[in-house]
């Protein structure tokens, strides 16, 4: 079982206290500090200031690359699955002669 853990993250000059369980806390932090990083690099580079803008610029930036990484998947299986078909056809066509 799980024992459960009070932590506080700080994501865009807020602080978040969460109740988690032990196997969630790494992935949790180093969420955060990605999220702190990107908004960071967003302020820098557009010079946002409204922390709102920067939030939804950063949320639309890792919804995109979790599609991207979707898509890509999709697209890998697929080739996948096409030269095991076109495999499983040569070897078919060897073991019938």
């Amino acid at each position: 079982m799980d024992n459960k853990l009070k932590i506080k993250l700080s994501i865009a000059d807020r602080v978040y206290p969460l109740t988690i369980s032990a196997s969630q806390e790494e992935g949790l932090r180093k969420a955060a500090k990605k999220i702190e990083e990107r908004i960071k690099q967003l302020e820098q580079s557009y010079a946002v200031r409204d922390k709102q803008d920067v939030l939804a610029m950063c949320a639309l930036q890792f919804a995109a690359l979790a599609e991207q990484k979707t898509i890509d998947k999709d697209s890998n299986q697929t080739a996948l699955e096409e030269k095991l078909k076109a495999l499983d056809e040569l070897l078919k066509a060897q073991l019938s002669q």
